[in-house]
Parts: structure tokens; sequence; C-alpha cells
């Protein structure tokens, strides 16, 4: 059977990877932002913490690794492209490389599994810019859907939160508060999205699985202005509040919202909200992202047979209804009108 895609393209944030590569890094992502720059001068400081390097890029080199031969057991004879939104390498260049290698149409696979302005149609935004910059025949780029209820993603974040229940001691394990943990945004931009509820309806999967329906979802990096609302609680006043009812001597925190650790997941949970718990007495017990975990990597596989052969669209619970592969208009819009000419997811 003919395949209407040549390629597969993964498309993820960026990160620096060393002291040099900070501020450029910083500035590609804050350009067009209203951000002063003593506040990004001040995220700098969080990234020279570690050595001016962020992981996500060595995470997205080691799941192109694991995916190669995951989607020859497949059977599906995709060569893989990377481009980033911020940092090298850029998805203006791997377009550009692509191009030159004959490609002419991509299924791209995007490292974020929820759908937000910044999560979706952002990425569809860069993705269609680059294809500007590379010249009068660029690759048409199609993205796969959001999978935030995959059950091929729903496994994986189980496996990590019972590798975390392993940690804590027997007798607390039925009790041990469990905590989520997002990237919070705007509300201005919640409005106009369903990030809230992909991200409850994962935590409620989740929890299904391991018996538990008392977890909690707070979220993390925070970087608007105070006077601007954004989602909440934030994670460390969760563990505050938490803190004030409970007796519990351990808790867990895993990253759901984020698929590979960058500088926020560092910075955020191993050290700011480590330092909260060691303040208020709690041992923190923090969960890994889905990263490598071979049942995500299978599912990036049958996202790809979906639209490769028109295999059912998988959810975790019958219940739960697939993202669709095309994005309704206006879909996850944040202050402006939609945009037309962008390719459907």
């Amino acid at each position: 059977m003919p395949t209407p895609y040549d390629a597969l393209l993964v498309v993820s944030f960026g990160g620096p990877e060393g002291p040099d590569d900070v501020l450029p890094f910083l500035e590609n992502v804050l350009r067009g932002k209203n951000v002063p720059r003593e506040r990004m001068m001040e995220v700098a400081e969080h990234y020279h913490h570690f050595d001016g390097v962020s992981p996500i890029n060595s995470q997205v080199r080691a799941l192109i690794a694991a995916l190669e031969p995951e989607l020859a057991r497949q059977d599906i004879r995709l060569p893989i492209y990377w481009g980033n939104r911020n940092w090298h390498p850029l998805l203006p260049d791997t377009l550009a490389q692509m191009a030159a290698d004959g490609i002419q149409r991509a299924l791209a696979f995007v490292t974020s599994a929820y759908r937000s302005y910044s999560n979706c149609r952002q990425y569809l935004e860069n993705i269609e810019a680059a294809r500007q910059q590379v010249g009068p025949a660029p690759p048409i780029i199609d993205k796969i859907r959001p999978f935030y209820n995959h059950p091929g993603f729903i496994e994986a974040m189980t496996d990590r939160v019972r590798d975390c229940l392993e940690q804590v001691p027997a007798d607390e394990r039925r009790t041990v508060p469990v905590i989520f943990t997002a990237h919070s945004i705007p509300r201005a931009m919640a409005d106009g999205c369903d990030y809230q509820h992909d991200l409850r309806e994962a935590c409620t999967l989740v929890g299904r699985q391991l018996e538990r329906h008392d977890w909690y979802l707070a979220y993390q990096s925070r970087s608007g202005p105070p006077s601007q609302p954004w989602l909440e609680p934030d994670i460390r006043d969760q563990l505050t509040q938490l803190r004030q009812t409970s007796r519990a001597t351990h808790v867990i925190v895993v990253p759901i919202g984020f698929l590979s650790d960058h500088m926020e997941v560092v910075y955020d949970l191993d050290y700011e909200a480590a330092q909260t718990c060691q303040t208020l007495g709690f041992t923190l017990i923090r969960g890994k992202t889905a990263g490598c975990h071979p049942r995500f990597v299978t599912m990036i596989g049958e996202l790809i047979q979906e639209r490769l052969q028109g295999t059912p669209a998988l959810t975790a619970a019958p219940e739960s209804l697939p993202s669709p592969n095309v994005c309704p208009p206006g879909c996850c819009s944040y202050g402006r009108p939609p945009a037309e000419s962008l390719r459907p997811t």
C-alpha cells in the first residue's frame, strides 16, 4: 500500500547545551513577547545553576534512537528528521534539509500531548513559518494529533507512578499523596482551549489504573506578571496546603504535563519544590516523564499507523474520545483570529 508520507519530523521545544547558548536561546523563546530583560536574566540563572545545559535535547536524541528500531519493527519505513522551535536543530534548517533530500510530505510528532495554544497551535505556526523560509517547494507537514488519553501514554505514566510507589514504605503506599504537575498557562489562554480538560482526563486515567482517586493536579513554571491570572495552584502552594492536612512523610510529584525533562522541570521540581519539601518535612519522590518508556515509543508508531493505514484511533477508556486529526476552526487560538492557512493536525 503506497504511503502518503515520506518522512517523520520530530518537533520539540529545544534547549541550550552550554553556557554560551543560554542567552541566545532565551532571546529566541521571548522574541516578540513583552518580557523585561531582568526577568530573562533571572531565568538565565536557572540554566547556569545547571551549567547552562538543558536535558531536553539529549532526551529527544534518545527518543529518536529508541524510535528508529521501533518503526522498523512496525514496518514503518520513514526517515526521521528533528527540528526545534527555539534552538538547534532549528525548524527552518531542518525543513530546508528535508527539501534538499526530496521530502515532499511528512508527519510531525510534536513532543506535547495536550491541546493549548503553546502546546499545539503555536507549533503549527512555527512549522508554517519555517516552510515559508524554505523556498517555493517546502515539504508539506501534517501534525499528529494530541494523545493525552492514548493508552500508550497512560500506561507509560502509570508505570512512572508505580516506580515512585515502590520507593515509599509499604505501610504508606495507599495513602501517600500523589501530585501531578503541568506547565501553568495564562487563564486567558486556558479559556480558549481544552488544556485543563485534557490534563484532568490524563490524571484520571492514570489514577484509575492505580486504583487511586485522591490525586492532586498542580502547576509549575509560571512566568507572567503578578497582575495576570495563571492556572493554579502552584506546586509549592499545593505542597504547603497538603502539609496542613496530611500526616504523610512522603509525597510523589509526577510531571505528567511534560514528555521529557527540560530546565523548567528540573529547576522547578528538583530544586525549588525539593527545597519546599525539605522545609515542610516531606520526602520528595519525583516521578519521571514519559521519556523513552517502551510503551510510549510504541505509541508513536501506533499514531503513525493511524495516518498511514487508517487504523482505529485508540484511547485508554471507552468513554474517552480521541483528539481529531484536523483542528476545528479557532481551536487553541490565543488573542488572535485562527490562522486558516496552517496545516491541520
